[in-house]
């Protein structure tokens, strides 16, 4: 099966059919560097690290740029509310988000662009934009002319006229569209700035986008991605910049126990506040629990089931731990769970597939077989970014729980010594202290499973 994405360019899945099949191009719109990442910030990050993952594994190369946006007028309120230098404070975020997104298992991305490292590219943008017609200098101010580009609204499917009335655009006397858009603006004193034709200044936001992708992966590119949010106007305006992508991809918002996350309300989560609450890999698994094209309520309680749902696949895989990896064959049964994927990256498709195999290895009884299932859910835990590292580390980190795994295993071959003696009351009062240690003891046919219980 051939890779199919829901193009947000036209809203009809369409085959993934690459400009160059042996090198994959790829823009993230990154974040605005002026405060810690929150669990919205989050989801395109892991959403578009398991797409790479999926294109890297089915072709030979695939350059991945995610771009941070490190001046802006959001930046300069927070270092001046800070009192900090604004480079102290996207330096800072910078890291932060780094440090976060390491925590949720996102790989780097192949490159990571930042507007203060590329204003030349998008001086020169904006002036080959003015030299074709699109583009007008006033009172020190560059703008776009909407007007100037016909299809604008292609991609949000709405007419000029909707997106006006629908839109919070920017009031100035000297715009000759009430549409049109500030590519660069002056820059008081105290505030960033470079000089350029049109006087100091820095650029607007929808410029800084177009000009990256045009410096790192070249006129055109195959997958340009990011938030609904964006849709209009921000990817509306890079593609009257000229920013061409074959495919338009957009993942849904997230909601906090059915309310819109706002700072209003005091529902932003931020993702290092949820890292003190829950390992990062439950979070990730949460986060694709969604397709991610729908919108994603995210509550307590469903970050407590992603442990869970974790504590059971590890459990399998420890369970597995004695068969033997040599010639391990995953690909008899990796083929559905590809096709999930495959399938406009259907990642609750896919985790449903992850546990189906971890049902028939927990049945299995030939070493072969269970060798291949072993291996199958190891390939396809990586490509969704889970269940990689060792399911003692999991279980020793889960939770916080100190006793030693050793331990566990002591106190549960003396229960399974009491059952095999009918002495039912000892075996109890094992399964009680185990308890108390915050362990799971489940008892199979053939042996005995256990897992953390969550906190």
């Amino acid at each position: 099966m051939s890779l199919v994405l829901t193009n947000s360019f036209g809203g009809q899945k369409e085959s993934f059919v690459p400009r160059d099949p042996r090198h994959i191009r790829i823009y993230v719109c990154g974040p605005t560097v002026y405060n810690y990442a929150h669990i919205g910030n989050a989801r395109p990050a892991v959403i578009f690290d398991v797409l790479v993952r999926l294109l890297r594994d089915r072709f030979p190369a695939v350059t991945y740029a995610r771009n941070f946006t490190d001046v802006d007028d959001k930046i300069n309120d927070a270092a001046r509310a800070a009192g900090e230098a604004i480079g102290s404070i996207t330096e800072r975020y910078i890291e932060a988000y780094h440090a976060d997104m390491a925590a949720l298992g996102v790989l780097p991305p192949s490159v990571e662009p930042r507007v203060t490292e590329h204003i030349p590219e998008i001086i020169d943008l904006i002036s080959r934009l003015i030299g074709k017609g699109h583009a007008y200098e006033v009172e020190n101010h560059v703008l776009y002319n909407v007007p100037s580009f016909p299809p604008y609204g292609a991609l949000s499917r709405r007419t000029l006229d909707e997106m006006i009335a629908g839109a919070r655009i920017e009031v100035a006397p000297f715009k000759k569209h009430p549409a049109d858009y500030v590519l660069w603006k002056p820059s008081a004193p105290d505030l960033p700035g470079w000089d350029s034709p049109w006087g100091r200044g820095r650029p607007g936001w929808h410029i800084e986008c177009s000009a990256m992708i045009e410096r790192h992966l070249g006129p055109r590119i195959d997958i340009h991605g990011g938030g609904q949010d964006l849709i209009f106007p921000h990817h509306e305006n890079e593609i009257a910049q000229g920013t061409r992508a074959t495919y338009w991809l957009h993942n849904g918002f997230v909601s906090v126990d059915g309310r819109k996350m706002s700072k209003s309300l005091g529902n932003v989560l931020l993702v290092r506040d949820l890292l003190s609450q829950a390992p990062g890999e439950a979070i990730r698994y949460a986060l694709l629990t969604a397709h991610y094209r729908q919108p994603l309520d995210w509550s307590a309680r469903a970050l407590q089931q992603a442990r869970r749902s974790l504590d059971r696949l590890y459990a399998t895989l420890r369970d597995l731990g004695d068969v033997a990896d040599d010639g391990a064959d995953a690909r008899p049964y990796l083929e559905t769970f590809r096709a999930k994927l495959d399938d406009d990256l259907n990642t609750p498709a896919a985790i449903a597939e992850l546990f189906r195999l971890a049902r028939m290895a927990q049945v299995e009884r030939s070493p072969r077989i269970r060798a291949s299932l072993r291996a199958t859910m190891l390939t396809a835990g990586a490509l969704l970014g889970l269940i990689q590292q060792p399911p003692a580390k999991w279980f020793e980190r889960n939770d916080g729980h100190t006793v030693d795994e050793a331990d566990i295993e002591r106190l549960i071959a003396e229960r399974n010594a009491a059952r095999a003696k009918r002495d039912f009351v000892a075996a109890d009062k094992l399964r009680d202290r185990l308890h108390g240690l915050g362990v799971v003891v489940e008892d199979r046919s053939d042996r005995t499973i256990w897992r953390r219980a969550p906190a």
